[in-house]
């Protein structure tokens, strides 16, 4: 199941809500601010960040900068305690399920979270007669876009 952690009022969180609804993936909503992230929750986005707190906290967040916070120096359990108190710190949104992990919305990242089973679909029924076939994205590799019939943009 996918999980997103939002916050309201923030953009990148109703893109990725919206991606996910116009694609009818489930997924469960957690606002960070009406929900208390609990320590295993926390310890599981650590764990699979790559860059650990790098990944999913805001240097930038205000408390962080007005208190010259240094969260790399904080052990695993103060880090959790500041997190589920100072939940601004967390960077939005973060999407995860079983297989991916990703942190704000990426309109490539997030297609990670589509199901292999309906990319599958997706692509086998993309064929040569629709007129989006030559910009699809399940074909881009293998169109020469140079000879493709299609308008070009002007650079302004």
């Amino acid at each position: 199941m996918i999980v997103v952690y939002t916050s309201p009022g923030c953009a990148s969180c109703r893109k990725v809500k919206q991606w996910l609804k116009d694609r009818n993936l489930k997924f469960i909503e957690k606002n960070i601010f009406s929900t208390l992230l609990n320590e295993n929750e926390i310890r599981h986005l650590l764990m699979r960040s790559e860059n650990g707190t790098e990944d999913i906290i805001s240097k930038r967040s205000k408390i962080i900068q007005e208190r010259q916070i240094d969260v790399e120096d904080m052990s695993i359990k103060d880090l959790v305690r500041f997190v589920q108190q100072n939940p601004s710190v967390l960077k939005r949104p973060i999407i995860i399920n079983e297989r991916n992990f990703l942190v704000g919305y990426d309109e490539e990242e997030i297609g990670a979270f589509v199901p292999q089973e309906l990319r599958r679909v997706a692509c086998a029924a993309c064929t040569s007669d629709c007129p989006s076939y030559a910009v699809c994205g399940h074909t881009r590799e293998d169109v020469d876009i140079e000879s493709a019939n299609q308008p070009r943009l002007k650079a302004v």
